[in-house]
């Protein structure tokens, strides 16, 4: 074959590929946006929403970042004495405030709730994840806060032991001691009640404790390698107790057995700042992409079957209803009835979603 005819193939081979794929593009979910769900008493203001999460009873918990700011260790700023829990009924009505004083609450990440309905907050500054029980009760902390980490004005050095405190650990993955986080992200549980953080910012693991709080193992080291991380932002599990990690700066999920074996990997939904996955028997995964360079490009949602395989996508970037400014958290205990929270917009959207499949 000569070198003309050659050439010809193979722009015919890509135009027929292209062609395919323009017709086969992720397809549009459909939703709604209910305006002005959630609301606040006057003079409580929203902040930036780090973490939404709802219970049984279709209550919504906020975990914000608003209040005082102050500059820790001259590095970062840190909100003193604003990382605040906020609780709403079912129809976006405040009902009241968890955990006002709580030593842990410093910089909000993440709120879950658990099968049991116990509220789980995940503080990056202090380092801690705290479990209250369903009447806002302390039932149980993981981590601590650093000495380095002082209140406004007392000094100190930067969260997460850049200060090098008593309370910092340096290096990461399974090196680190186990029940000391460094900017922890997320928390998540299997059905025997075994508990995952992804820890997360200052290290690149994920820590494994009992149901009782007990340290059981870590994974994982900073690296793009299969079981590596680099930012692991955002955690989940699936019913038969595998663990998925959103990797955001590799751009991917991964998905590890329960005791951190590395099963597989998505790289197709952009870079994941935020994912859940619904209840049973059918589970959902959803993703969001957004990105940690302030721009506002992406910014889509995906649903996904656990898998790998993209059903669908919404939304993207923007300021409007039904636009998205850095979606940090997700809630789908109803798939189709997403709680979103912003950090960019300073809210949470509910999200209806009406999907063709």
């Amino acid at each position: 074959m000569t070198g003309p005819s050659r050439l010809f193939l193979v722009a015919a081979a890509l135009h027929f590929a292209g062609s395919l794929f323009a017709q086969n593009p992720v397809p549009e979910i459909p939703y709604d946006s209910a305006p002005n769900f959630l609301k606040l008493p006057e003079h409580i203001y929203m902040g930036e929403a780090a973490g939404v999460a709802t219970n049984s009873k279709g209550d919504v918990f906020v975990y914000t970042r608003t209040g005082t700011n102050a500059t820790i260790g001259g590095s970062r700023t840190f909100t003193h004495g604003g990382a605040r829990l906020f609780e709403f009924d079912r129809t976006g009505k405040f009902v009241r405030e968890i955990g006002q004083g709580v030593y842990g609450f410093l910089f909000a990440e993440a709120v879950r709730v658990d099968s049991k309905d116990n509220i789980w907050v995940v503080d990056e500054g202090s380092n801690m994840v705290v479990k209250f029980d369903p009447e806002g009760r302390i039932a149980m902390t993981l981590g601590r806060k650093p000495e380095s980490v002082a209140d406004a004005g007392r000094g100190g050095g930067a969260p997460g032991g850049r200060g090098g405190g008593p309370g910092a650990r340096a290096g990461a993955g399974a090196g680190v001691a186990g029940d000391n986080f460094n900017r922890p992200t997320d928390v998540a549980w299997d059905a025997a009640g075994n508990i995952f953080v992804s820890d997360g910012y200052g290290n690149a693991r994920v820590a494994k404790f009992d149901s009782d709080g007990k340290f059981v193992k870590s994974w994982g080291s900073r690296g793009t390698e299969p079981g590596q991380f680099d930012t692991p932002l955002s955690i989940a599990t699936d019913l038969q107790g595998n663990v998925y990690v959103g990797d955001r700066g590799n751009r991917r999920i991964q998905v590890f057995d329960n005791n951190g074996a590395f099963k597989s990997q998505f790289s197709n939904v952009g870079a994941p700042w935020a994912i859940c996955i619904s209840p049973g028997p059918h589970q959902y995964l959803y993703s969001s992409n957004s990105n940690d360079t302030g721009s506002m490009d992406n910014g889509e949602i995906y649903k996904m079957e656990l898998d790998g395989k993209v059903l669908g996508r919404f939304g993207g970037a923007g300021k409007l209803m039904k636009e998205f400014g850095t979606v940090n958290a997700i809630d789908c205990r109803n798939p189709n009835e997403l709680y979103v929270g912003e950090i960019a917009n300073w809210r949470v959207q509910k999200l209806s979603l009406h999907p063709r499949q």
